[in-house]
């Protein structure tokens, strides 16, 4: 193989010829193989529209040549297109707050401009990773500020899946609006409920997670670009603060703002925290929601047996015949791992010190999993799952009817004492329910009307 002989503060290195990258890239490589991931596609297209928007902004401020600049924003827009992406080496979860990263960007756009320039790679008196691609940035803004904008767009599709989330089940709870079933407190018997109105309860819970996480990625909107290395923008012209943001802003096509206090915006990261908070919160409800999807699926003979959802696949080695839950089982696994996501998100949020927070790669890196697990979980949620599902009306009548929770609805029409009299002999010598309350003098038309499907749904219909 050839190589090239580069240079940085620890010493000469030798990197291959036709890499893009750098010695501070394969420096990083060598040192870093936390999770074997390198940095995703989303996080290098953030990188290069900053990248992109700095050149810009350096060039209009005539502090960068305007062919260097003009050369930085093509080889961005190459990276935009899908390009060099190989060339991003650097592991997710790495020392230095990043800097490996930024460095590797630096690198390999200045070796495009390079050759676009008609110059070799590693030819850095023509177009230089710190002094030109790096002009007025340090890795204390260009990295939190890429981390930002790629959770925000990773974020939004996770929105649009929730959305997807909350339609189906919607559709189910419109599908189920007349089964009656028998509602549980505490895993025992309580009052009539319809399935309808308990998919409707689930949906419910999705769309507040939806709200909750769309406020959520806001925070992702403020970006201390121009800050430099602790918030005092040391080595950036006064133009480039007030226009690196709004640039920025046009080239990636969303409405960032700049921070108001650039010092809190480069030390403090609590916005990651805010973020990584509302998927867990979404992961509670999801999990709970593939909970009862299970409880009331479970069976086929000797559970509840409610509803049924799709079979698909075998369920033992062992046991002819069995089909496990296996859908709602991953949600529930991607649901344990977002929880515990967060928790390393808290930990590495408050671990900063004094001017800078290091530990910003484990909380990309842990957020963008989480997210990524919520994603795909959800997906396969609605498609193999929810879609599919079915409703056992006659078993829902039949529990219903040999409950003592029907007593509750009786109530109203004979009232409590009458009413426990009803259970006690249902629970001591198995009379049915409906025939001892026919056998109190409870009218059929009475016992259809406390078991009105329609009425029970009033609530469940102003929504």
């Amino acid at each position: 193989m050839n190589y090239r002989l580069e240079s940085d503060s620890v010493g000469e290195k030798q990197v291959p010829a036709e890499a893009y990258y750098g010695v501070q890239s394969l420096r990083a490589a060598e040192n870093f193989h936390s999770t074997g991931k390198m940095i995703p596609a989303v996080q290098i297209c953030s990188l290069a529209e900053i990248k992109k928007a700095c050149a810009m902004t350096n060039k209009a401020a005539g502090t960068l040549d305007a062919e260097i600049a003009d050369k930085i924003v093509e080889a961005c827009d190459e990276l935009l297109a899908g390009n060099f992406h190989k060339e991003f080496i650097t592991d997710q979860i790495q020392g230095g707050a990043g800097t490996s990263t930024n460095m590797n960007a630096n690198e390999v756009i200045a070796n495009i401009a390079l050759e676009k320039m008609g110059k070799e790679k590693g030819d850095y008196k023509f177009c230089h990773p710190n002094d030109h691609v790096n002009m007025a940035q340090s890795t204390n803004d260009v990295y939190p500020t890429s981390l930002k904008l790629s959770i925000y767009k990773e974020g939004m599709e996770l929105v649009e899946v929730l959305d997807n989330l909350y339609n189906a089940l919607m559709a189910k709870s419109e599908e189920f609006r007349n089964v009656l079933k028998l509602g549980r407190t505490q895993l025992m018997d309580a009052v009539p409920v319809t399935l309808g109105q308990e998919f409707h309860a689930y949906a419910s819970a999705v769309a507040r997670d939806k709200k909750r996480i769309t406020n959520a990625l806001k925070e992702m909107l403020v970006v201390n670009m121009s800050a430099t290395a602790i918030g005092t923008g040391i080595n950036s012209s006064e133009y480039f603060f007030n226009n690196i943001v709004p640039t920025l802003s046009e080239v990636c096509g969303l409405p960032l703002t700049q921070c108001e206090d650039m010092i809190d915006g480069t030390q403090n990261i609590d916005a990651f925290s805010v973020v990584s908070s509302s998927l867990k919160t979404c992961a509670i409800s999801l999990s709970k929601m593939s909970n009862d999807i299970r409880l009331m699926n479970g069976g086929p003979k000797a559970g509840l047996a409610e509803i049924t959802i799709p079979a698909k696949q075998n369920g033992s080695s062992i046991m002819p015949g069995k089909i496990n839950p296996v859908i709602p089982e991953v949600m529930n696994q991607c649901c344990f791992a977002v929880m515990g996501n967060d928790f390393t998100v808290t930990m590495a949020c408050e671990a900063g010190q004094l001017e800078l927070n290091a530990f910003e790669p484990v909380v990309f890196n842990r957020i963008f999993d989480s997210i990524k697990l919520l994603k795909n979980g959800i997906r396969t949620l609605i498609v193999n799952c929810i879609d599919g599902i079915v409703a056992n009306e006659e078993r829902c009548k039949d529990l219903l009817y040999h409950s003592t929770g029907f007593v509750t609805a009786l109530c109203p029409v004979i009232g409590y004492k009458a009413s426990a009299d009803i259970a006690k002999k249902f629970l001591k010598d198995g009379t049915p329910i409906v025939e001892g309350a026919l056998a109190m003098g409870v009218t059929q038309e009475q016992l259809d009307e406390v078991l009105n499907a329609e009425k029970l749904c009033r609530q469940f219909d102003k929504h």
